[in-house]
């Protein structure tokens, strides 16, 4: 029987923080999906303990990095995903002598630039051009109560949100920013500031640490293997916009009390739209986890890089170097 793995690797966070390796299996006679392998990966083991990690995990190998390196070896992988930026911002390659980041002369700031300022300049005329009419419409823009529809609205089209309006006049960096940044705020930023309180920035999650740290497990992995790079709240919206999660389970993802029954509903849902199964014992570990059900998402990603159902982004926002996929699970 035909086999494919696809695997998600959500690496945020600092040196000794635990993460999980999320695998899944393909079928194709039956074209369903199995979670066939959940790694769990901490340095700071001690003996005991990491005989007890999970069956996948080679005894013989002591290091974290080397049980990554021997699990996708194991597998034969091919793709992983991972929630972590595969290519740097402007300044980081460039050799001219800098006259500032806010007369960068770098093709692709300037553009963005531009791109900030029409949208800043087209609700700046619609605002002159009536400016009670505008006003009414950013009061009932501002409304907030729970039936609110937060996908109905792009970021970017008028009337755009206050802090929108706010993020855009904050400017574009050429030493933090790519120019997925930019397109992720223009169809993402105001769903997700609304249900999860965060602005989506490529290194705003990313420690020094683990920049180093990934540099170094590419140079070791097999050269076959393919990266992708995906976000685990982007997931979440693309879900709920197909309808297959509900609002009220992203609400409740970081509640203390409630979170793992959330993560719960989402599994289960998961799996009755998108032809996925999860067995007990690894559904425990993505329930109680948030850093194992990150990787899940990650790796749901993949599922949909397979299918080729992913969403189109334009060439301006550099979608071949940066390998950002977004899912499409309608």
């Amino acid at each position: 029987m035909d086999k494919k793995y696809i695997a998600g690797m959500s690496i945020k966070g600092g040196r000794r923080d635990n993460f999980y390796l999320c695998l899944l299996e393909h079928y194709a006679e039956t074209g369903r999906y199995f979670l066939r392998s959940l790694l769990q990966v901490k340095d700071d083991e001690d003996e005991e303990k990491k005989d007890s990690l999970a069956h996948d995990t080679p005894r013989n190998i002591k290091d974290g990095d080397d049980i990554i390196r021997s699990w996708i070896e194991k597998y034969q992988l091919t793709d992983l995903v991972v929630d972590f930026p595969l290519t740097v911002p402007a300044c980081e390659t460039c050799a001219l002598n800098c006259p500032g980041a806010s007369r960068c002369p770098e093709v692709s700031v300037v553009d963005i630039r531009k791109k900030i300022s029409w949208i800043l300049e087209q609700d700046a005329t619609k605002h002159n051009q009536r400016p009670k009419q505008y006003e009414r419409e950013r009061n009932k823009d501002d409304e907030v109560f729970y039936s609110k529809d937060v996908l109905a609205k792009i970021s970017h089209e008028h009337l755009i949100s206050r802090s929108f309006r706010r993020r855009l006049k904050k400017g574009y960096l050429p030493y933090w920013n790519r120019p997925i940044d930019f397109w992720v705020w223009m169809f993402y930023y105001d769903q997700l500031l609304s249900l999860f309180k965060i602005s989506y920035d490529s290194f705003g999650t990313t420690s020094l640490i683990m920049l180093f740290r990934f540099s170094y497990l590419q140079r070791h992995f097999p050269h076959h293997l393919q990266f992708f790079e995906g976000n685990t709240y982007i997931t979440l919206l693309e879900l709920l916009r197909s309808k297959t999660i509900l609002k009220k389970d992203i609400l409740l993802l970081g509640d203390i009390e409630l979170g793992p029954e959330s993560r719960l509903n989402i599994i289960k849902a998961i799996e009755g739209r998108l032809g996925l199964f999860v067995y007990d014992h690894d559904l425990e570990i993505l329930v109680k986890n948030p850093r194992a059900f990150d990787s899940f998402l990650l790796a749901l990603v993949g599922q949909t890089i397979h299918k080729n159902k992913i969403k189109e982004i334009p060439l301006w926002a550099n979608p071949i170097e940066t390998n950002f996929v977004i899912p499409d699970f309608s």
